[in-house]
């Protein structure tokens, strides 16, 4: 298996899973089964999106020294309830050397947030990215002001 593939999780044995879930519920002195059973938790959306934000502003495109939620290229951050994120984000261009493990990269990043539930990650290209949607901080950091 290569880097990339257990970088994103593939591979991932069903057992690996039932061993996390039975750690869980001893560690919380419950039975495996109430751990799996349990109704999510209602999550604060917005708590949750700042943890986000700060998650995504760890994630940079290799080619650009700026964190890719300062250049805007991360365009909706929708949370449910139960704590699932849909991410729309887009690159500074089709043609981006690294199109296939950045939305790979987001999608890591807000995994590892606590409370975050499923993630989703759509790489979209309606809007173009423009250099309008980068924030001050970023033009200053790239010296475009």
């Amino acid at each position: 298996m290569n880097r990339l593939a257990r970088f994103a999780g593939f591979g991932k044995r069903e057992q690996d899973h039932e061993d996390e879930v039975a750690a869980l519920a001893a560690d919380a002195g419950r039975d495996a089964t109430e751990i799996e059973d349990a109704p999510p938790a209602v999550v604060d959306a917005e708590a949750l999106r700042e943890s986000i934000v700060t998650a995504l502003r760890g994630v940079h495109d290799p080619e650009i020294p700026v964190n890719i939620y300062d250049l805007g290229l991360i365009y909706t951050i929708d949370i449910a309830a139960d704590g699932a994120v849909a991410v729309e984000m887009t690159l500074t261009a089709p043609g981006c050397p690294v199109a296939g493990m950045m939305p790979l990269m987001v999608k890591q990043a807000v995994a590892r947030v606590e409370g975050v539930g499923e993630v989703d990650v759509a790489l979209v290209w309606d809007p173009p990215w423009t250099q309008e949607r980068m924030s001050d901080e970023a033009r200053l950091q790239l010296g475009l002001m």
